[in-house]
This record gives C-alpha cells, sequence and structure tokens, in this order.
C-alpha cells in the first residue's frame, strides 16, 4: 500500500514538474513572440471553463486537469490506466497489445503500430510517422487519381468512339443492305428473264402444235369433203335403171376416181414436253444449289475473319505463360455476382461470391431482363476482357458447374443453348453422376479427375484461350479451349441441384 502511494506521489510530482517546465522557456534568448506555441490541451472533465489538461489517459481516451487526475492518481481502481502527456488526438486509436498511440506506419507491412511494435515485431521494417505515411500515401493516392481520371476520360473517349462506330455500323449495314437488295434484285430480274424466255419457248412450241394441227385439220376436211362428192356420185349412178348406162357411167367414173383411202394422221399430243419439264426442273434444281453453296460458303469464310474486337489491337504479349499458383494469381481477377442475374432458386451470399441452389426455396428477387428465368443460373457482374485474366472458384455437390460465357446468352429460354454447356459462346467446367466434365456447344469431356474441390479458370484473350486447372501444386490443367474470343466474358454458374454451392475465391 505505501508502495502505491509512493508511485502515486512520483506521479502527480513528475506531473507537475512538467508542467513547470513547459511554462519555462528552455533558452532565455528566444523570445516567445517569436514561437508558435502548440494550442493547449484542454481538460476534457471540466464542465464551466475548461482547465488546462496535465495528463491524457491512453485507457480512458480523455485528458485531465490536476483536480480531475486525482482519481487516477490515488483510486487503485484506476491504477493500471496509462497516463501520457496532453494530446490533441487522445481519441485515436491505440495498440491493442501496447496501448500506446499508434504513431507509426509500417510500410513495408501496411499497418499502424506502436513504438513498441516498431522496435519489436516490426524490428528492420521500414517505419515511418504517421503523418509522414499519410503525406506520402496521399501522392500516391494523387497520382493514383490522376491515372484514374486519365483512365477515366480515355474511357469516355472510348465509349464516344463506340458510340460513333455504332452509328457508323447501322449506317453501313443500311447501305450494304441496299447494294444486297440491289443484287438480289439483279438476281431476281434475271431468273424473271429466264423464266420468260422458258415461257416463249413454250409458247413457240404451243403455236408450232397448233399450226401443225391446224393444216392437217385443212387437209383432212378437204379429203372428206372429196369422199362425200364420191358417195354422191356413187348414189347417183346407182339409181341409174338402165343395165347397159349404169355399166358405162360406172366405166366412166372410175377412170377418174381418186384414192379414197385415209392416210393415217400423226396427232401430236406433244409428249416431248415432259423433257422440257425435266430440262427447267434440272436446270432450277443446279441453280438453286449453286447459289446456296456459292453464298454459303463465301459469307461463311467472310464470316470467320471478318469479326474483329474494337478496342485497340494488341501484339501477344512477351510474357511468359504463367505455370505456377503464383504466377496465375498475378492474372486475378476479383469478381462478384450480379443478383439481378440470379435464378430465383439461388441465394447469393457472402459479399456477393457465394451461390447456393436453395430449391425448393425460391427467393423473392423483382422482375429483370437480365435474370435466369429456366436455368439455374447467375453471372458475374464484372467482365473480362483483353489481356490475361484468372479465377478461382470452390465447388460443392454433384450439378455444380462453373465456366464463362458472353453477355448475350439467352436468359429466359428454356432450351438448352440457354445453359453455358450447351451453346457456343459458353465454356465451363462442372461435376455430374461419372465425374468431372468440359462442357462447350453441348459437347462434353471427360476430365481425368475423380474429386475437386476448387477449379482455376484462366483466359487468355490474345491466345484465344479458356483453361480450367486443378489448384493443386503443381498447377494440373484438366483442358483447355481455342477459340476466335471477339467479346467480353463473364463467369457464369450453373447449380442444377439443391444445395449445390459455387463460391469465387478472390486471392492474390
Amino acid at each position: 500500500m505505501e508502495t502505491i502511494n509512493s508511485n502515486r506521489e512520483e506521479n502527480l510530482s513528475e506531473a507537475q514538474h512538467n508542467d513547470t517546465v513547459k511554462e519555462d522557456p528552455e533558452d532565455p534568448n528566444i523570445q516567445t513572440s517569436d514561437i508558435q506555441l502548440p494550442q493547449e490541451v484542454l481538460c476534457d472533465s471540466c464542465m464551466d471553463g475548461p482547465s488546462k489538461a496535465l495528463k491524457s489517459c491512453l485507457t480512458c481516451l480523455v485528458s485531465y486537469c490536476e483536480a480531475h487526475l486525482r482519481p487516477h492518481l490515488e483510486n487503485i481502481k484506476f491504477q493500471n490506466h496509462r497516463l501520457v502527456d496532453p494530446r490533441h488526438d487522445i481519441d485515436c486509436r491505440t495498440c491493442e497489445v501496447h496501448q500506446l498511440p499508434l504513431d507509426c506506419f509500417c510500410l513495408m507491412d501496411g499497418y499502424c503500430v506502436c513504438l513498441d511494435c516498431a522496435s519489436e515485431e516490426h524490428e528492420g521494417h521500414t517505419i515511418a510517422s504517421v503523418g509522414e505515411a499519410r503525406a506520402q500515401i496521399e501522392i500516391e493516392m494523387q497520382n493514383r487519381q490522376e491515372e484514374i481520371g486519365q483512365s477515366t476520360i480515355a474511357a469516355e473517349k472510348t465509349i464516344e468512339k463506340l458510340q460513333s462506330n455504332n452509328d457508323f455500323i447501322k449506317s453501313s449495314i443500311e447501305e450494304i443492305s441496299t447494294l444486297v437488295e440491289q443484287q438480289f434484285a439483279r438476281m431476281q430480274a434475271t431468273v424473271e428473264e429466264a423464266r420468260k424466255r422458258a415461257l416463249k419457248v413454250l409458247e413457240g412450241e404451243q403455236r408450232q402444235a397448233l399450226r401443225q394441227a391446224e393444216s392437217i385439220h385443212a387437209h383432212v376436211h378437204q379429203r372428206r369433203t372429196e369422199l362425200m362428192k364420191t358417195v354422191a356420185q356413187m348414189d347417183k349412178i346407182s339409181r341409174n335403171k338402165s343395165d347397159v348406162d349404169f355399166l358405162l357411167e360406172y366405166t366412166e367414173w372410175k377412170k377418174g376416181t381418186a384414192d379414197v383411202h385415209l392416210p393415217s394422221v400423226y396427232i401430236n399430243r406433244m409428249n416431248h414436253l415432259t423433257s422440257f419439264v425435266q430440262v427447267v426442273t434440272d436446270a432450277t434444281q443446279e441453280l438453286c444449289e449453286l447459289i446456296l453453296s456459292s453464298y454459303r460458303d463465301k459469307l461463311s469464310t467472310f464470316g470467320k475473319g471478318g469479326t474483329k474486337s474494337l478496342m485497340q489491337e494488341f501484339q501477344p504479349s512477351p510474357i511468359p505463360d504463367p505455370e505456377t499458383r503464383e504466377d496465375f494469381l498475378k492474372y486475378t481477377s476479383s469478381l462478384s455476382f450480379d443478383p439481378d442475374t440470379a435464378h430465383h432458386f439461388l441465394r447469393v451470399t457472402e459479399d456477393n461470391r457465394k451461390l447456393t441452389n436453395t430449391s425448393p426455396w425460391q427467393h423473392s428477387y423483382p422482375d429483370h431482363p437480365d435474370r435466369f428465368e429456366y436455368w439455374r443460373q447467375a453471372m458475374t457482374f464484372q467482365s473480362i476482357y483483353l489481356g490475361r485474366h484468372y479465377v478461382e472458384a470452390e465447388l460443392s455437390g454433384e450439378g455444380a458447374h462453373v465456366g464463362v460465357t458472353y453477355k448475350s446468352i439467352d436468359r429466359k429460354g428454356e432450351q438448352s443453348t440457354s445453359c453455358i454447356t450447351g451453346n457456343d459462346i459458353s465454356w465451363c467446367v462442372g461435376r455430374k453422376s461419372r465425374g468431372f466434365f468440359a462442357w462447350h456447344a453441348g459437347q462434353d469431356t471427360a476430365l481425368e479427375v475423380t474429386d475437386i474441390k476448387r477449379i482455376g479458370l484462366y483466359v487468355d484473350f490474345h491466345q484465344g484461350s479458356v483453361s480450367f486447372y486443378d489448384v493443386t501444386d503443381p498447377m494440373r490443367l484438366l483442358h483447355r479451349y481455342n477459340a476466335h474470343l471477339v467479346e467480353p466474358l463473364y463467369v457464369t454458374v450453373w447449380l442444377s441441384k439443391k444445395d449445390n454451392v459455387v463460391c469465387l475465391v478472390n486471392e492474390r
């Protein structure tokens, strides 16, 4: 007890001594008018007319004058409180270990530390005062803000260029559509001309056949008239009652009698026109196939090399491909799921980085045009485009799938093409009853892995590759797709069964 009282008296005398020393000028030659005195620290407990503080308590985070400091000096309950010279920033945070003000900043570890920490755990590290560190970081922040400002201006210019490019594309398509219409109109005119010529040939055949039929008809009609006259003469001879006269007339008539037989007449039913129909049909079939194949081949060749990135073209990176996990982590992209895309059976948690299939429990998400309605999928809010990107995802449950797709994937359809396993703009891997598989355009590829909990997804736009890795040491390639990537990609998850979980791991 005597020791405690002695310590209190020493603290009080020390406080009074320090206060006295501070009031006396250190150098009598220095005029007080030349010294800019700091603002005094006032007692936080004085209600009327605050007095000058004598000490600050790092435990209470309050400054006390001599009168209000006495409980700390005399009451045993305050014997563990730490008293220091009056501080303006007494309310600042203190070190949890040493209960000292966080006066320093470790530039290597990025922590605010006290003097004891600087001399112990952070010994040998680059240490600066919090003021100096703040000044240095503010300069870095200012430089960073300038970079962001320049990037923002560049983004705005790019957006303007994209909008201008969109307008140019629309106007160009309209012009080209007009030219295409003209070419097809020309082709239609040619087809119409061929049709008229075919019909003209057919009309010529008709005229010739009818003319032939009319000529034969006249000939037959004339023969019929002659035969009828002959019959009339024979009737007249037959009516002669005198045998002598009958014989004489018959003998005379017979001398001038013409052939009474009608030769067989060929009636042309134009059976040969069947071959005409066959010629037209065959020619039409050949031309249609020729037109379609020609357009298909030439347009497909154009399509393969016609679509390129609207952004600046970059040369392939001279930096070698990553090999170790540390190499891949350098390209980590921090992503989170967009709740506006999540299916009603998917719950989004952990800062929108975790998806859980809660079937049959639905979530009351508002209607949104980006929300998947049939397939239980969700897409990230951020996209990855150009350069190299790496993402790790933890998969849990049979039916958990993760991959990348274009933003244009159908969100409302029930067809398999609306799922990341069933279209040609998606690449993914996942687990089903028979093991792990990779999917693209409805085609699955079995992966030589039995059980895996974390997948590494690596995209290299320059090489046009989408790769999936087993995140172990060393990294093991599971499958790689080579593709012509022309649009930003979005990490997308499909959870086909209850309690399936996928969590994006943001590590660097």
